[in-house]
C-alpha cells in the first residue's frame, strides 16, 4: 500500500480517499480483510491515531465493517460499494468543473473539446 501524501488535506481523508479508490479499480473487494490500524499505521508511516481516525470514519461511512475481537473487512453491501465510484467520479467532475469555470470555458467550448479529445483518443492537446 502506497499513498503519495499532500499538504491540502488531512492525512486521514486521503488515507479514506485510498480506499475509496482501491474499491473502484476492484483492488479491495467486499468482505477483504484489511490491516488493522496498527499495521496500516506502520505501513503508511502516519500517526496510529491517524490510522484510526481514519477507520472510524469509513465505519461512519458504512465502508468498513469491524466486528468485535475481528479484523476489519470491506463492507458487503453493494448499495455502498455503487455508491463510491458514483461520489469519485462526481468530486472529479466537480474538480474539473470548477478549474473550467475559472478560466470561463463556456459549456459549449467545454463539450467541443471534450468530444474531439474523445474521438481522438484523448492522447494529445491541440487548441484548433
Amino acid at each position: 500500500m502506497n499513498i503519495l501524501f499532500n499538504n491540502r488535506e488531512p492525512v486521514y481523508i486521503q488515507v479514506i480517499r485510498h480506499f475509496k479508490e482501491q474499491i473502484a479499480l476492484g483492488h479491495l473487494v467486499a468482505g477483504q480483510e484489511i490491516p488493522s490500524r496498527r499495521e496500516l499505521g506502520s505501513t503508511l508511516k502516519i500517526n496510529p491515531n491517524t490510522a484510526q481516525r481514519a477507520y472510524k470514519e469509513m465505519e461512519e461511512q458504512q465502508l468498513i465493517e469491524t466486528e468485535r475481537n475481528k479484523p476489519s473487512r470491506i463492507t458487503q453491501d453493494q448499495q455502498v460499494l455503487n455508491q463510491i465510484r458514483a461520489e469519485l467520479i462526481h468530486e472529479s467532475v466537480d474538480l474539473f468543473l470548477d478549474s473550467m469555470k475559472t478560466i470561463n470555458v463556456s459549456v459549449d467550448e467545454l463539450i467541443s473539446i471534450i468530444r474531439k479529445r474523445y474521438e481522438d483518443g484523448g492522447t494529445s492537446y491541440d487548441s484548433r
